[in-house]
C-alpha cells in the first residue's frame, strides 16, 4: 500500500505536466477559403463567407507542436460566385444544402512534433472531408506557421472531384456555362489559443 501511494504521488507532476501541455486554438476573423473551378467559357470563383474551426494543440520542449485534433466547418449557404445570384443557387442545389447544411473537414489522425516557430513546416495529413452529405479520406499537403505564441496559420489548397461526392457540376446563364468537374479548395486560416 505504501509503494502504491509512492507511485501514486510520483505520477501526479507528469499528469499535471500532461493535462496542461494541451490547449484549444480557435479560427480567428480574417480566414479566406476559395473555391477555384473551370467552365466551357471561363474559369470561376467562389468564396466561403462563413467559416468556424477548433483544434487541440500540445507543445513539445523542444519548441514543436503536436496537432492532437482539428475540425473546420463551412457553410454552404455562405458561399457566394463571381458569376452572380444564379450560379449561387445552383451551387446550393448541387451541394444539397437544404440537407446538408455543411462542408466539414476533420483530421484523421494527429500530426507530432510539427516544427513551425522558426517558419512554414510542410504538413502532411490525412483527414475526411464531408460534401453533400459523402465522406471520403483524402491526403492533404498543408503549410503550418507560428507567427507568434499562440498563433498557428495553416494554408494550403486542395483538388477534389466533385462526382466523388454524388455531386452534378452546376451549370449558369441557362446552361451555356458548365462547370468541369474538378474544383480547388484554397484556404488561409488563422487559430488562436482560446484563454484558459
Amino acid at each position: 500500500m505504501k509503494k502504491l501511494k509512492i507511485l501514486f504521488i510520483m505520477a501526479i507532476p507528469l499528469i499535471c505536466a500532461w493535462t496542461a501541455a494541451e490547449d484549444t486554438y480557435t479560427l480567428a476573423n480574417g480566414y479566406t477559403v476559395t473555391i477555384h473551378g473551370t467552365s466551357n467559357l471561363h474559369d470561376w470563383n467562389e468564396t466561403v463567407g462563413t467559416v468556424s474551426g477548433a483544434g487541440m494543440v500540445s507543445s513539445n520542449s523542444d519548441g514543436s507542436f503536436n496537432l492532437n485534433s482539428l475540425s473546420i466547418v463551412m457553410e454552404v449557404h455562405s458561399i457566394k460566385s463571381t458569376e452572380g445570384s444564379a450560379m449561387n443557387n445552383n451551387t446550393y442545389k448541387a451541394l444539397k444544402a437544404d440537407a446538408d447544411p455543411e462542408i466539414t473537414l476533420k483530421l484523421s489522425n494527429p500530426i507530432n512534433s510539427i516544427q513551425a516557430k522558426k517558419g512554414e513546416a510542410a504538413v502532411s495529413a490525412k483527414a475526411t472531408l464531408t460534401i453533400a452529405g459523402v465522406t471520403k479520406t483524402i491526403d492533404i499537403l498543408v503549410k503550418a506557421s507560428m507567427p507568434e505564441q499562440g498563433k498557428l496559420v495553416f494554408e494550403g489548397s486542395q483538388a477534389i472531384k466533385m462526382t466523388d461526392y454524388g455531386i452534378n457540376p452546376p451549370t449558369a446563364l441557362f446552361g451555356t456555362l458548365k462547370t468541369g468537374n474538378e474544383i480547388t479548395i484554397s484556404f488561409k486560416t488563422t487559430f488562436s489559443q482560446k484563454a484558459n
